[in-house]
């Protein structure tokens, strides 16, 4: 049988295709890595391991391989973080929230301090166990408080981490201020425009006129933009392409048509 909790209803729709492939995988030879369970009370609890819970599922498989820990519960979220933050593909948001879990968890741990003076502050710990540095901790783990719809835009490539960073400290209602008018324009600021946001907040200025006034106001490099709904293109990417690299391919597409075009005047004019 499964461990309690394991098995999701469906997975993400970016991981669809990841999700096949190890389905069809485990039917071909099974489950290769086993997964990593704690006890809990009577039953188990997943630390590791839950797409292939899922994979098994799917397969008509109830039995995995499993190796048993015995950890506390912030000993299991440190290494639940530490196995998702080695994932491929990880979106800044899912980065985020998994930095603010670790972190919470090492403070209840009393491995690190927040106190000046220490040697060691709780972020530092932090950055010092993973890829990134103190500050790009500091940066994905402030994605957290934003509105999910600006998060969202952030894990579609459409608003960059650092101005997302100075939107993040926008007061919720400001937030949800912004999130109207980028709906209502279609737009998204840039880091000028996050940073003078983020100084009109400080300063209890930053009004819907003030947002609708910074988010629409023509920039001296400004250059018209063509406009594609992305349901209309998406079926041709990939489910995480972003959609700078959407923009990158379809230029490319059309540089090769615009050959081929060229190349078909030549033929003809022989």
């Amino acid at each position: 049988m499964y461990p309690k909790g394991g098995i999701s209803d469906k997975p993400a729709g970016r991981y669809k295709l990841i999700m096949e492939m190890l389905i069809d995988s485990i039917k071909e030879s099974g489950v290769l890595i086993p997964i990593v369970v704690r006890p809990k009370g009577k039953e188990y609890e997943i630390l590791s391991g839950h797409r292939r819970i899922y994979a098994c599922k799917m397969a008509g498989i109830d039995k995995v391989p499993a190796i048993i820990r015995e950890l506390s519960r912030d000993e299991a979220v440190i290494f639940m973080v530490d196995s998702n933050l080695h994932r491929e593909g990880l979106l800044p948001s899912e980065k985020g929230f998994a930095y603010k879990m670790k972190l919470e968890a090492m403070k209840h741990q009393g491995r690190t301090s927040d106190q000046v003076g220490q040697k060691l502050t709780s972020v530092q710990a932090l950055a010092d166990s993973s890829s990134d540095s103190k500050t790009q901790v500091q940066r994905y783990i402030r994605l957290t408080f934003l509105e999910k719809p600006l998060l969202d835009l952030v894990d579609e490539g459409r608003i960059a981490l650092t101005p997302a960073v100075e939107l993040s400290h926008l007061l919720p209602e400001e937030q949800r201020n912004l999130i109207e008018t980028i709906e209502s324009e279609d737009c998204t600021p840039s880091l000028s425009q996050s940073v003078r946001m983020r100084k009109l907040s400080n300063d209890g200025l930053l009004t819907m006129d003030k947002i609708f006034e910074i988010m629409t106001e023509v920039k001296g490099n400004q250059v018209e933009v063509l406009k594609i709904p992305t349901d209309r293109v998406r079926q041709y990417f990939k489910p995480n392409t972003t959609y700078r690299q959407m923009e990158d391919y379809i230029v490319k597409a059309l540089e090769h048509y615009a050959l081929y075009l060229k190349r078909q005047r030549n033929r003809d004019s022989r």
